[in-house]
């Protein structure tokens, strides 16, 4: 299977410059040191950058000029020239009075109002940049295998297993046949009887948790579609997707895991899975949600004596 990193730039239009920060984020991590040199410049200082021969920018970050080119492509663009004119753009749209971004780093010795401030302003980028870097002709296909399939699995481990088990209990209420396995065994045990028509999902920020990894490729070997959610495109997973769908996740730091961090943007593609599922199945779904709220309402209601 092709590395899908390698083939970002496949003739596709290049992304917009707001856009531009996103990528960084999500694909910084796939890149050797020196390609990742050459990224996190662009995004701390486009201004600076897009100023800059690719002569320039190579002596900036240490680099070659080969490696600032191919940099560039696996951002998305053609060519340095086209990075360049999305940097400008980055930069008037930064200058045009927009307030300053907030830092999300948090200290130990941070106030909780700043603490909030900051979670805030770190949700919020995660969410814009997920929004931004998601592949909605992958999406849109996995939510039509998902609205027709005889049942959906779901796997994920450690903080991925909540949000399997949120993306679970949300296609029970709606009448779909789904189980979330957190248990590695039984993942697996259940992945041997999928097949064809059948969904499978699996959920894992590095892309590389042997755990999800092995009851996916179980369940692409038996015929059944599969999806993975991930931060890294280009992680061992991706070899047994057909849909790949890629989060993107705040910086981390002492205080904030990747655990934290990543949860909030798969939790996004979580729901935006569920909600095209609901579209596509909305004729039994509106009943089933609607006999699930009707079942529970008395557990909602003051409890007379």
């Amino acid at each position: 299977m092709t590395n899908p990193v390698k083939e970002i730039f496949s003739g596709e239009a290049p992304p917009a410059p707001a856009a531009l920060a996103a990528k960084v984020r999500t694909l910084a991590p796939s890149m050797t040191r020196s390609m990742q040199r050459v990224a996190e410049a662009v995004a701390d200082d486009p201004a600076g950058c897009a100023a800059l021969t690719v002569t320039g920018l190579a002596e900036l970050t240490g680099t070659s000029e080969a490696t600032v080119v191919r940099t560039a492509r696996i951002l998305g663009y053609p060519g340095y020239r086209d990075l360049r004119l999305a940097l400008a753009g980055l930069a008037a749209h930064q200058q045009s009075g927009r307030a300053p971004a907030v830092t999300a780093d948090i200290a130990v010795d941070d106030p909780i109002a700043d603490v909030v401030a900051k979670l805030a302003y770190d949700e919020q980028q995660t969410l814009a940049d997920t929004a931004s870097g998601l592949d909605t002709v992958q999406l849109g296909a996995a939510v039509a295998a998902a609205a027709t399939a005889r049942r959906i699995d779901i796997y994920g481990v450690g903080a991925s297993s909540l949000v399997g088990m949120d993306l679970a209990q949300k296609l029970a209420r709606i009448g779909l046949i789904a189980h979330a396995h957190a248990d590695p065994h039984l993942a697996v045990t259940n992945a041997v009887q999928l097949r064809s028509g059948d969904v499978a999902i699996a959920i894992t920020h590095s892309g590389s948790t042997g755990d999800v990894i092995e009851p996916l490729r179980v369940a692409f070997d038996r015929g059944a579609t599969t999806v993975a959610i991930t931060g890294r495109p280009d992680g061992p997973v991706s070899q047994y997707a057909d849909h790949v769908l890629t989060t993107s996740t705040a910086r981390e730091s002492e205080l904030r895991p990747a655990a934290m961090s990543s949860r909030t943007s798969q939790l996004l593609v979580v729901d935006c899975l569920f909600i095209g599922i609901a579209q596509r199945t909305y004729e039994t779904a509106a009943p089933a949600l609607a006999a699930s709220y009707e079942a529970l309402a008395h557990r909602h209601s003051p409890r007379t004596r």
